[in-house]
């Protein structure tokens, strides 16, 4: 299943002309901070463990595709926040509908209580791996 997803974002970066790492990027841009909050240009450089100058590439292609915008906090203008723009939306959510559907099928097979059973497993699985990887000497 990972295969294959993976074969769906080489697809979209492909249609887009983005490398593999900006789709990681918009991905994690999407996902936000984990807390509710918007991404910034510091937690993307962590999450995806590049560099800084590598971060600004990455960012600098998706804002020029217009999959990105860059805000500042109005709070603190040094902080600058990571946002889907408009286009790039539309652009994922046209590209990604066929996936959308494929999910909603293969949902609907299985009753909610085997879906709970499911997400508990993949929650697991997914805790397992984040341990695991802090655990692999760099």
């Amino acid at each position: 299943m990972n295969s294959e997803f993976n074969r769906v974002a080489q697809d979209f970066a492909q249609s887009q002309k983005l490398h593999h790492t900006d789709v990681e990027a918009l991905v994690a841009i999407l996902d936000g901070d984990g807390r509710g909050g918007a991404m910034t240009p510091g937690l993307l450089r962590e999450r995806l463990n590049l560099t800084s100058g590598a971060v600004t590439a990455c960012l600098d292609r998706l804002e020029r595709a217009g999959h990105i915008r860059r805000t500042r906090d109005a709070a603190d203008r040094r902080v600058v926040h990571l946002h889907y723009a408009p286009r790039g939306k539309e652009v994922a959510r046209e590209f990604f509908r066929p996936l959308a559907h494929s999910t909603d099928a293969a949902r609907s097979r299985f009753t909610e209580d085997e879906l709970t059973v499911v997400m508990r497993f993949l929650t697991a699985m997914n805790d397992e791996l984040t341990a695991l990887r802090g655990t692999v000497p760099d």
